[in-house]
C-alpha cells in the first residue's frame, strides 16, 4: 500500500493550486456553453478539468512512490488514457441535425477542458495560462467576428 510519502511533496497550497485552477478555468470554458443552452455547461467543464488535474497528480504521486532502481512507472500512460476517454466523450456530442453537423464547439471545448486540467495536474502554469487565455479569447472575441460570416456558414456553426 502507498504510504502517502510521495503526497507530502505536494502541499495543501500546491494541491489547491492546482485541484482550483483547473475546476475555476473549466467553469470559466463552460460558462460559453451554458449560456448558449448547451447540455455540457459549466458544471461539465469543471468537473473535466478537475478530474483530469486529479489523475495527473495521482499519477504523479504514484510514479514517486513505486518509481525504483529497476522500474519506473510512465506517468504519461495517464495522458494516453485521459485522451481516449475524452475523445470518447467529446465524439458522443457531435451529431448531424438537418444536414448540420452540430456541438463540434462544445466537443472541443471538453478537449480543452481536459487539456487544462491535465496542464494543471501537472503543475505546468505557464502552459495552463496561456492556452486558457486562448481558448477563452477563441471562445468570447471571435463570437464577435461571425456577424461578418456568410449566413449559411454562421447558421452551422450555432453549436
Amino acid at each position: 500500500m502507498i504510504d502517502g510519502s510521495a503526497l507530502a511533496n505536494f502541499t495543501w497550497t500546491e494541491l489547491l493550486l492546482r485541484l482550483g485552477l483547473a475546476s475555476i478555468l473549466g467553469l470559466l470554458l463552460g460558462f460559453d456553453r451554458e449560456m448558449r443552452g448547451h447540455d455540457a455547461g459549466i458544471r461539465t467543464h469543471a468537473l473535466v478539468a478537475l478530474s483530469s488535474a486529479m489523475i495527473m497528480v495521482s499519477s504523479l504521486i504514484i510514479y514517486q512512490e513505486l518509481r525504483t532502481e529497476n522500474f519506473a512507472p510512465d506517468p504519461l500512460r495517464s495522458i494516453q488514457g485521459l485522451a481516449q476517454a475524452i475523445g470518447f466523450i467529446a465524439a458522443g456530442l457531435i451529431f448531424v441535425r438537418r444536414g448540420a453537423v452540430v456541438n463540434m464547439t462544445t466537443a472541443a471545448n471538453i478537449w480543452i477542458a481536459a487539456a487544462i486540467g491535465i496542464a494543471c495536474g501537472l503543475g505546468q502554469y505557464r502552459v495552463v495560462l496561456v492556452g486558457a487565455g486562448l481558448a477563452l479569447l477563441l471562445l468570447t472575441a471571435l463570437k464577435l467576428f461571425e456577424r461578418f460570416l456568410p449566413s449559411e456558414k454562421a447558421d452551422a456553426s450555432k453549436d
